[in-house]
C-alpha cells in the first residue's frame, strides 16, 4: 500500500507526535509498504533514522511572509526555495517563541482555511509536487491542525483520508479570542473532509468527538507504539537502580508538562527522607516559546538549595534516552493539561522502569492497560511525593512485578508493529480494494 504521510516538523525540538508518525513510517516499510513521510512547517526533528523527504512545504517563512503581506505570494520562486531551505528554517523554529499570539491566531486560521486562506501558494506549490509523485492509496493527516490543505490534496489524488487526532484541543485552547471561536469552527468544518479519524488513545477519541462533533462510526483509536531495539537488558547486566534511588523527568521542559508540580512533590519528599541520597535528573527540549520557564526552573531550584540534588541532563540521540530511563527508579511527568497520549510513559515502561502519573487524561487508561506504575491526584506535589515515595520504598517483589508487568504490557501491547497493524486495519475500512 502506498501512505502519504502528511506530518508537522518542529525543526529545532523533540515532538511527540512527529517521533510516533517517524516510527509508524518506518514500521510500514518494515512491512512491506511504501509511506512517504511529508513534513510542513519545519523539518522532522527525531532520535531514530529520519524517514522524511527531503524537503518541506508551507514552510515556516514562507507562510509567515505571506500571512503578513499578499506581495510574498508574487516573491521570485528562487526566493521562496532558499527560505524553504531546511537549516534556515531550523534557525527560524528557534526564534518562533517571539511570534505574538495574536499574529500565531490570525495564522493559525488562515492556514485551517486552505484554499482560501492566505498560504495559497504554499499550497498550489505542495499540489504541484503531489502531482508529479506515485498516487498514494490513502492519505494520512498526522494532526487535525493540518487539516487546511485536506480538502484540495484529496481532490488533486482521488485518495481517501484518513486524520490522526494527538493533541490539538490543548494548541487551540491556547489562542486568544476570537481566534480560538473562529480557529474551531473552522476545523470542524474541515473535519467533513475526512474520511475516518484515528485518535492515539480512548481518552482523545471521547473528547475530540464530542469537540468536533464526530458522528462514533468516523472515529477509531489506533494507539501509540515505540521501537522496542534498544530496551533490552542483558541477562547479567547490573540494574542501576539497585544503587541509586533516582526521580526522573523526560519530556519537553514546559509548564504544561507538569516539571514545576515534579520539583516541588521531590522538595517535600527530600525534606522527610531518611534513606539513601535521592536524587532528581531531569531530561527534554526547550521549545523557544518554553525558553523563558527553563530557566526558572533552574533558578528555582537553585533557591532552594537543590542544586546539588537535581541534575539537568543532556539526551541528544536514541542511545542517550535509553541510558538515561534504564537508570531511573521511578519516572514521572505530571502533566496538567489534557494529555492525548505521553509517550515518555511506554519508554519508561520499556526500560523497565514504573511510572507515577496524575490520574487524568490518557494516564488512567495506559497504567490500567500496563500495570506498571501508580495514578496520584493531578496537581497535588503532596500526593505526587507520596506516590513516588510508595514506589521508592517497595519492597524487591513489589517492584520487580511493576517492572515485568510494565514491560510485557508494551512488548505485547504498544510495539511500533502492533501500532502499524492497527494502522493499516482502520486503512483498509476506507480504501476500495483493488480489482484482481
Amino acid at each position: 500500500m502506498r501512505i502519504l504521510i502528511i506530518t508537522a516538523g518542529t525543526g529545532s525540538y523533540y515532538c511527540g507526535s512527529c517521533m510516533r508518525d517517524n516510527t509508524l513510517a518506518r514500521a510500514l516499510t518494515a512491512a512491506g509498504h511504501a509511506p512517504t513521510l511529508l513534513p510542513l512547517y519545519m523539518p522532522s526533528k527525531t532520535d531514530e533514522t529520519d524517514l522524511s523527504v527531503g524537503r518541506v512545504f508551507y514552510g515556516g517563512v514562507n507562510a509567515y511572509l505571506q500571512q503578513k503581506s499578499r506581495l510574498f505570494h508574487h516573491a521570485p520562486l528562487s526566493l521562496q526555495r532558499l527560505l524553504d531551505s531546511p537549516r534556515l528554517l531550523r534557525g527560524f523554529g528557534r526564534l518562533a517563541g517571539s511570534v505574538d499570539p495574536a499574529e500565531l491566531g490570525a495564522m493559525t486560521l488562515s492556514v485551517l482555511q486552505g484554499e482560501n486562506g492566505r498560504q495559497r501558494t504554499e499550497l498550489r506549490k505542495l499540489l504541484d509536487w503531489l502531482r508529479r509523485q506515485p498516487r498514494p492509496d490513502v492519505v494520512m493527516i498526522s494532526n487535525a491542525l493540518l487539516l487546511g490543505p485536506a480538502r484540495s490534496i484529496k481532490r488533486a489524488l482521488d485518495a481517501p483520508l484518513v486524520c490522526t487526532l494527538q493533541g490539538e484541543d490543548y494548541f487551540l485552547d491556547g489562542l486568544p479570542q476570537p481566534w480560538r471561536r473562529r480557529a474551531w469552527a473552522e476545523l470542524r468544518e474541515r473535519a467533513r473532509d475526512v474520511d475516518l479519524f484515528l485518535p492515539v488513545s480512548d481518552y482523545y477519541g471521547r473528547r475530540m468527538r464530542e469537540r468536533l462533533a464526530l458522528a462514533p462510526e468516523r472515529v477509531r483509536v489506533v494507539l501509540n507504539g515505540i521501537d522496542l531495539a534498544g530496551y533490552e537488558k542483558e541477562e547479567n547486566e547490573p540494574d542501576e537502580r539497585e544503587r541509586e534511588l533516582t526521580v526522573g523527568y523526560f519530556a519537553r521542559i514546559a509548564p504544561e508538562k507538569g516539571l514545576g508540580t515534579l520539583i516541588d512533590a521531590f522538595q517535600l519528599l527530600r525534606a522527610r527522607w531518611r534513606g539513601p541520597e535521592l536524587r532528581l535528573r531531569v531530561a527534554g527540549d526547550v521549545a523557544p516559546q518554553d525558553a523563558a520557564f527553563a530557566r526558572q526552573v533552574r533558578q528555582h531550584v537553585r533557591a532552594s538549595g537543590l542544586a546539588h540534588a537535581v541534575e539537568f541532563v543532556e539526551c541528544p540521540d536514541r542511545a542517550d534516552k535509553i541510558a538515561f530511563l534504564l537508570k531511573l527508579k521511578v519516572l514521572s511527568v505530571p502533566a496538567t493539561y489534557g494529555e492525548s497520549f505521553g509517550l515518555y510513559v511506554l519508554e519508561a515502561l520499556a526500560a523497565g522502569t514504573p511510572v507515577v502519573q496524575p490520574d487524568h487524561a490518557a494516564f488512567p487508561e495506559i497504567l490500567h492497560a500496563t500495570g506498571g506504575g501508580l495514578l496520584v491526584k493531578p496537581d497535588d506535589p503532596a500526593a505526587l511525593a507520596d506516590g513516588l515515595e510508595q514506589v521508592l520504598t517497595a519492597d524487591a517483589d513489589t517492584y520487580a512485578a511493576w517492572q515485568t508487568r510494565g514491560r510485557r504490557a508494551v512488548r505485547e501491547r504498544f510495539s511500533m508493529q502492533r501500532m502499524a497493524r492497527d494502522f493499516l486495519a482502520a486503512c483498509a475500512t476506507v480504501v476500495e480494494p483493488k480489482e484482481p
